[in-house]
């Protein structure tokens, strides 16, 4: 019971610190803050998820740091691009794109991310998680579950309230699919705006969402300029 507590802890707070990896890059980068991820709460559950595969999986490999290195680079990979695609077929739009990027396979992973995971993956394991771990087997274990429970229950309740908000922008996505597929994304972005808080946060959080039929499209216009360039 305590080590399922302990990784249902070590979840929430490697949630908490990507979330906060990502709004520090954000905050750098476009020099505002932003609430970023889907939930409402701060934390990204995909950076939890990683961080605990890491963990779990690749504790044999901790004698072999370039062993570590890469299967951590694997894990974070194969997360990243099975999350997009999950996210991309169900609510038929696309969240993050690296299409712009070199190196990138389907625009979901790149080149550019790989070496920061393995990276990552490194600090978890030879820094990060030992201090993590030591500094959890210090509270006493009734504290211990009812922090994990509390935990648990915020989760629960966020992600039901973040599902039912993404659940409206696949419905006003729908509802502009069946136009023309020009700017079908600024219309979707744009009706979003005027529905509350929530919606606007999803929005902000990941500002490069394109819808998938747009996507299609453009990907098309792009396979027919490459060809028209090789005509020429």
């Amino acid at each position: 019971m305590q080590q399922i507590a302990m990784y249902i802890m070590l979840f929430f707070i490697y949630s908490f610190l990507g979330w906060l990896m990502e709004v520090g890059v954000f905050l750098v980068t476009k020099h505002k803050f932003v609430n970023r991820g889907f939930l409402i709460g701060p934390i990204c559950p995909i950076y939890g998820y990683g961080c605990l595969f890491i963990i779990i999986l690749l504790k044999r490999y901790v004698n072999e740091p370039i062993t570590l290195f890469l299967m951590a680079l694997l894990i974070c990979s194969l997360l990243e691009y099975i999350t997009s695609f999950l996210m991309e077929k169900i609510y038929k739009a696309r969240w993050w794109d690296y299409s712009n990027k070199k190196f990138n396979i389907n625009g979901r992973v790149c080149l550019e991310n790989l070496i920061p995971f393995g990276l990552l993956g490194m600090l978890i394991m030879y820094i990060i998680n030992p201090f993590l771990t030591n500094l959890l087997l210090k509270i006493p274990n009734l504290i211990l579950y009812i922090v994990v429970i509390i935990f648990l229950i915020g989760y629960v309740v966020d992600n039901v309230i973040s599902s039912v908000v993404i659940s409206s922008i696949r419905k006003e996505i729908k509802r502009a699919e069946k136009d023309q597929t020009e700017e079908i994304t600024k219309r979707v972005k744009a009706k979003l705006n005027k529905k509350g808080y929530f919606s606007k946060r999803i929005i902000k959080a990941f500002p490069n969402i394109q819808t998938y039929k747009e996507l299609l499209v453009k990907l098309r216009e792009n396979i027919n300029d490459k060809i028209n360039k090789k005509i020429k």
